[in-house]
């Protein structure tokens, strides 16, 4: 994909689609940096713990008081603070070549980028999906009734944002690439790969 004019690759997505595994294995493909924008900033973590780190108290706080609506704002307010720094991330990563990944990645300001060597692509799954998941990583069984609790509230905020994301899409003439359908992340990649190739062959890159 290297010889098609692609030089930055762009994944987004609510929390726990995948997009870090993909993120990884695409810039091991391509030989491109890899980053996140979760290294930027987070807003304000996910609250459960994991070895060797406790939720702050101000992080259980957040999602233990705000509603999810407020929580969706209170996060897009987040990334469109971090966009200039996103956006110059894409710039500069055309050079040596740069796999991004992050729920920062919002369509109409991605879509800007369109063409000119930036292919962007957003994963989307199913709310069992993202459930599993989020309590697999949160070790729910295991949790106290006011873990769990944070947990379902970070879920339905990620689920009410992969709402809201999916439904800037169609405008834009783009399709969601289900990473809950069983498919591998290797699969993905390749169906990434695929419609990146496919995308600079209309656009006359290369």
């Amino acid at each position: 994909m290297r010889d098609d004019g692609v030089r930055v690759v762009l994944i987004g997505g609510t929390s726990n689609t995948g997009k870090s595994a993909l993120g990884r294995l695409l810039a091991a493909r391509l030989g491109f940096a890899y980053r996140s924008t979760d290294t930027l900033a987070r807003h304000p973590g996910r609250p459960w713990p994991v070895p060797g780190w406790e939720v702050p108290p101000h992080v259980a706080e957040h999602y233990r008081t705000l509603t999810v609506e407020e929580l969706i704002a209170s996060v897009r307010e987040h990334y469109a603070r971090l966009w200039p720094r996103i956006e110059q991330l894409i710039v500069d990563g055309a050079g040596a070549g740069l796999v991004l990944e992050g729920s920062a990645l919002w369509p109409p300001e991605v879509a800007r980028f369109s063409g000119g060597g930036v292919s962007a692509h957003w994963l989307r799954a199913d709310e069992a999906v993202l459930r599993t998941r989020i309590r697999t990583a949160g070790r729910y069984p295991e949790a106290t009734p006011d873990g769990r609790y944070l947990m379902d509230k970070f879920l339905a905020r990620s689920v009410r944002y992969q709402e809201l994301l999916l439904a800037e899409l169609p405008a834009l003439g783009l399709e969601p690439l289900d990473a809950g359908g069983g498919r591998s992340v290797a699969e993905l990649a390749d169906a990434v790969l695929a419609a990146a190739a496919g995308r600079a062959a209309v656009t006359g890159e290369g």
